[in-house]
């Protein structure tokens, strides 16, 4: 129910400029047991050097989600926007039937993120993109939906797939709970902070698989930053 990925044993590539983390199959890292859970596709874990980015480059088909830890990325894409998205705060570009994008760090420190694909539920629309700031604050002792497939989730930014992105800030000693839906996958990442779940110790930046038809409790050791996906 519980499948501990430690930070240690994640795909790593360090390029300079990027120095990445790779929970599934990405680039040149390859696990087939680390492919996919459920349709979520990627999880880095990337520092982008001061002054430094991505290029251009095009994307088709995902729902790609960047949840900023640290300074800040400056978003330029195809369809003409371009934004700034800093720590805590989280922006959204579906691919659609194409895009191309640009996401560099403008600012003079390196910026540190968690890049999150997940796949659609269908093929092909207009691609979109949107940025939102999410104060921790309002994080504070409970989970909120960060990204959503679900019209329910009006506050959360729209993604194209049946999927929820949630954070949330604990206190050393508090809990949450997470009920993970009978036939989904939920993964779990501490930014910050070592927890514990369902007694099953878990530093920061380990990745955990959650298997569905179960409730979890995760309880803050120390202060903690979370971030989880629960999808199909």
């Amino acid at each position: 129910m519980i499948d501990k990925r430690p930070f240690g044993t994640l795909g790593h590539a360090d390029h300079g400029w990027l120095n990445a983390r790779h929970h599934f199959s990405f680039a040149d890292y390859y696990d087939p047991a680390r492919m996919s859970w459920g349709a979520l596709r990627v999880w880095n874990d990337d520092e982008i050097a001061a002054g430094a980015g991505f290029p251009p480059h095009p994307h088709q088909d995902m729902e790609i989600i960047t949840y900023v830890r640290q300074g800040a990325i400056t978003h330029q894409d195809s369809m003409g926007n371009k934004g700034r998205t800093g720590a805590g705060d989280v922006q959204v570009m579906s691919a659609g039937n194409g895009v191309r994008h640009a996401e560099y760090n403008l600012e003079p420190e390196t910026t540190t993120l968690f890049q999150i694909w997940i796949m659609p539920r269908e093929r092909g629309g207009q691609p979109s993109w949107g940025a939102k700031p999410f104060p921790k604050g309002d994080r504070s002792g409970k989970f909120v939906t960060l990204a959503s497939g679900f019209a329910d989730d009006a506050d959360a930014l729209p993604i194209r797939a049946d999927a929820r992105v949630l954070g949330a800030t604990l206190k050393a000693g508090e809990s949450v709970t997470h009920q993970v839906g009978a036939n989904r996958h939920a993964y779990l990442v501490p930014a910050v902070g070592t927890i514990e779940i369902d007694g099953e110790r878990v530093n920061a930046r380990d990745g955990v698989a959650l298997s569905g038809g179960k409730t979890f409790t995760i309880t803050a050791i120390e202060d903690a930053e979370i971030v989880l996906v629960d999808s199909e």
